[in-house]
């Protein structure tokens, strides 16, 4: 515990004054599956905004609410600037195209990796993958994220390090061994490869990707400085960590944190993402 510590109490709530929002709630499955839909294509123009694209490779996906045994993600080449809602398919858990856009073609990656997740995870509905930069540098080293700042106590106990990197995944195998050592956690660092993340709503997910790309981002610039000094960078305590993770890593956090990325996103997209 730092000597300098000033704790008080903790949670999302005691960091502000005044009545948080919260996501929107639906008695109507198709009404809650459109939205969904409608977020899913503003997740993929944020994504491609951050430069998380790279040619085909990356996927998004959100569970159906009317079959939660599906899920809804991008077709397989399709810009993700340009997508909209109705151009998004459904995949079933056995992969096959059920509902969708005018492009049906599924990345048959996305669709080993993020069934294998969704299955294991019934807690979540989102999951995330993409070859981000520094997210593809940092999963070369073989290590997970050092908790060195605030934004990074959002990980502290919760995120994980699947180091076995058995090739492009076009088998089941690799899918499971995926979600098998992401576990209970929100993230993972899949070794030469790049990051995953999850959570029980599409912001939350993106929020975390784009924090744990940045944070990757932080570490390598940090101990390229640290090692060139011949020292090393300063770790969070324990205490501290979890005490920050309580206000900044919490499911709410991540849904509020990423409300301005998703609300610029709209503005600036107009009606059309949500055809």
């Amino acid at each position: 515990m730092s000597p300098h510590s000033t704790k008080g109490a903790s949670g999302l709530e005691a960091a502000a004054k005044g009545k948080f929002p919260s996501p929107p709630t639906f008695k109507d499955p198709l009404e809650e599956r459109q939205y969904l839909k409608q977020r899913l294509a503003l997740a993929f123009r944020i994504f491609a905004k951050e430069g998380f694209d790279e040619g085909i490779a990356g996927h998004i996906t959100v569970r159906d609410p009317v079959d939660p045994t599906s899920f809804w993600v991008n077709p397989f080449g399709v810009a993700w600037p340009l997508l909209r809602a109705s151009d998004l398919i459904r995949v079933d858990h056995d992969g096959n195209i059920v509902d969708g856009g005018p492009v049906r073609l599924l990345n048959v990656a996305a669709y080993m990796i993020h069934s294998a997740v969704h299955s294991a995870r019934p807690d979540i509905n989102a999951v995330a993958h993409s070859h981000s930069v520094h997210g593809r540098a940092f999963s070369t080293l073989g290590r997970s994220l050092d908790i060195t700042t605030q934004d990074t106590c959002a990980f502290y106990n919760d995120i994980a390090l699947y180091n076995n990197f058995g090739g492009i995944v076009l088998g089941p195998e690799e899918g499971h061994h995926i979600a098998e050592a992401l576990g209970n956690k929100k993230a993972a660092i899949l070794g030469n490869h790049g990051l995953l993340t999850c959570g029980q709503s599409i912001e939350s997910c993106v929020f975390w990707f784009m924090s744990l790309e940045r944070s990757c981002q932080a570490q390598l610039l940090a101990d390229a400085a640290a090692a060139g000094r011949g020292g090393e960078t300063v770790k969070i305590a324990d205490e501290e960590a979890e005490f920050t993770y309580k206000t900044v890593g919490t499911e709410k956090a991540g849904w509020f944190s990423a409300k301005p990325a998703f609300d610029m996103m709209e503005h600036d997209s107009g009606a059309d993402y949500k055809i």
